[in-house]
């Protein structure tokens, strides 16, 4: 499927929600890897209040998304479409100003579309998406916010070859509210 065609399905999805709903938001991420793979991250996320029990600096959501990533010119031209769905954690670092600073981490799963992109065998569909990451939110109700994030992808060893997928993304969320 097209990168445009699974965007605007993807934007369709989104969009058929309630969006006032307590907790939706949508996120779009500028994603750079190894050498020369790029690619863009469309996702929609489900902010819960469940673990203010815990503690009322934590802060969970669930995201699901679809990554499209690119490798190379067009004599080596390679893509791969991914599916993710992850819990995710935020817990407050630091204020900066009078900007708060979180951390943000969280371990999910993937679907790759293909087993072999930009010159590495991952050997498996299935994959690990680990993430860490920094952000701040801002808006009269925290209701944007900017992450820059790292994600690991790995088949954690379940099968062989597991060389892995590192990429380092900027994000920005928007949050109904």
């Amino acid at each position: 499927m097209k990168p445009v065609k699974v965007i605007v399905l993807m934007l369709i999805l989104i969009l058929s929600f309630p969006l006032k709903a307590a907790g939706l938001g949508v996120s779009l991420d500028y994603i750079q890897g190894e050498g020369d793979v790029q690619g863009v991250k469309l996702a929609a996320q489900y902010h819960t209040d469940w673990l203010s029990r815990l503690s009322e600096h934590l802060h969970l959501y669930f995201e699901t998304s679809a990554n499209f990533w690119e490798f190379g010119a067009n004599n080596r031209y390679d893509s791969n479409l991914v599916l993710s769905l992850s819990p995710v954690i935020q817990y407050p670092l630091f204020t900066l100003g009078e900007q708060e600073v979180l951390a943000e981490l969280g371990i999910g799963i993937a679907l790759l579309d293909d087993t072999t992109f930009a010159g590495k065998d991952v050997s498996t569909h299935y994959q690990f998406e680990d993430r860490l990451g920094l952000l701040t939110r801002f808006g009269s109700r925290d209701e944007h916010s900017v992450t820059l994030r790292y994600f690991h992808y790995s088949n954690a060893g379940l099968d062989s070859p597991n060389p892995g997928l590192d990429f380092v993304a900027l994000s920005y969320a928007y949050r109904f509210r």
